[in-house]
């Protein structure tokens, strides 16, 4: 377990992703962001199609190392994680997952559920 000290802030690794971070990423980030926001102020361009509100799956996200330190999920993001696709035990909600003292290293999954998404690339292929 690695915890930053007072005087740093803890690092996110994000797993390579194909389409999202081809490279993978690592960057501190300040305690007390939603990991969904320390992605995207770090150009980790992760899909959150209701806005950061836990009214979709978009930004779910499988978190490999630090999961314990965050704050626990409660009842909506459980209900909503279960709709979203490749659920583990260690997955949430990027927007619902606000980052502690602890460093964390995050999965982006495969694929997400994104309808609005969807219906765009079926208009652009017709």
């Amino acid at each position: 377990m690695s915890v930053a000290t007072l005087d740093s802030m803890p690092k996110i690794t994000v797993l390579p992703h194909a389409e999202i971070c081809p490279q993978g990423a690592e960057f501190e980030t300040a305690p007390g962001v939603s990991v969904a926001d320390a992605l995207l102020d770090h150009h980790v361009d992760i899909e959150h199609a209701c806005g950061k509100v836990a009214a979709c799956t978009t930004c779910h996200c499988i978190v490999r190392k630090g999961f314990n330190s965050l704050p626990p999920a409660e009842d909506v993001e459980e209900d909503l994680l279960d709709r979203a696709w490749g659920l583990t035990a260690v997955s949430r909600l990027s927007c619902q997952a606000i980052v502690q003292h602890e460093d964390l290293t995050i999965e982006i999954p495969k694929y997400s559920i994104n309808h609005a998404k969807e219906i765009e690339q079926k208009e652009s292929s017709s």
